[in-house]
C-alpha cells in the first residue's frame, strides 16, 4: 500500500487556484511566464555570540526548529573594532528552504505565526526590494508555535526574504496576495 505524499497546504492554492488567477490578471501566453517562489530566506542576527558561546547555539536551535532545516553559521568578513567583532567569527545564521519545506514554512508563517504578532495590521508594500523579491523583517521569535516561551534566553529578530522568479513587483505582490500574505490597505484620501 503506498502512501499519499505530502502536500503542503499553500502549494496546493498555488497549482490549483493561484496559477489560473494569474494567467488571467496578467494575460500570459504561457505557463511558464506565471511567477512562482523559489526560495526562502531566513536569516537571524546573533551578534552577541561573540560573548557568549551558548547564544550561538541557541539561536541556531530555535532557527532548526521554526525552519524545519539545519542553518549554516554566517561568520564575519572583517573586523569591525567598534562592535567588537574580529574576522571569520560567528555573528548569525541563515537557513534556505525550497519547494515542499520552503511552502510549509510559508503555510506557517501566513496561517499562524502572523496572527500571533500583537498589533499588526498587515504587512507593508515597501517590503519589495525592485526585482520582485519581499523582505519581512519580525522582531521576535515567540510567534512560531515550535519555540517555548520558557526556555528563550533572548528575543530575537529576524529577517525572511520571499524570492520570486519574476522581476516585477507588481506580478510578486499578486502572486502573494492570491496565497493569502496580509497586505495593509491603501489610506483613502479624504474629499474636501
Amino acid at each position: 500500500m503506498s502512501e499519499k505524499a505530502h502536500v503542503s497546504k499553500m502549494k496546493e492554492i498555488y497549482n490549483g487556484q493561484v496559477k489560473a488567477a494569474l494567467q488571467k490578471e496578467f494575460s500570459f501566453s504561457n505557463v511558464h511566464q506565471i511567477p512562482r517562489i523559489s526560495k526562502v530566506v531566513i536569516n537571524i542576527g546573533l551578534g552577541d555570540s561573540s560573548q557568549n558561546s551558548k547564544a550561538l547555539d541557541a539561536g541556531v536551535e530555535e532557527l532548526t526548529k521554526i525552519a524545519g532545516q539545519k542553518p549554516l553559521v554566517t561568520r564575519a568578513k572583517k573586523s569591525v573594532a567598534g562592535f567588537k567583532v574580529r574576522e571569520n567569527m560567528p555573528i548569525g545564521a541563515m537557513v534556505t528552504l525550497r519547494q515542499d519545506r520552503m511552502y510549509d514554512f510559508l503555510t506557517k508563517l501566513v496561517c499562524v505565526a502572523m496572527p500571533r504578532i500583537r498589533d499588526f495590521r498587515g504587512l507593508n508594500e515597501k517590503g519589495f526590494d525592485g526585482h520582485g523579491n519581499y523582505n519581512i523583517g519580525l522582531k521576535d521569535q515567540l510567534i512560531f508555535p515550535e519555540i517555548d516561551y520558557d526556555k528563550v534566553s533572548r528575543i530575537r529578530g529576524m529577517n525572511i526574504t520571499i524570492v520570486t522568479d519574476t522581476n516585477s513587483d507588481i506580478e510578486a505582490k499578486a502572486l502573494l496576495t492570491h496565497l493569502g500574505f496580509p497586505f495593509k490597505k491603501p489610506k483613502q484620501q479624504k474629499a474636501g
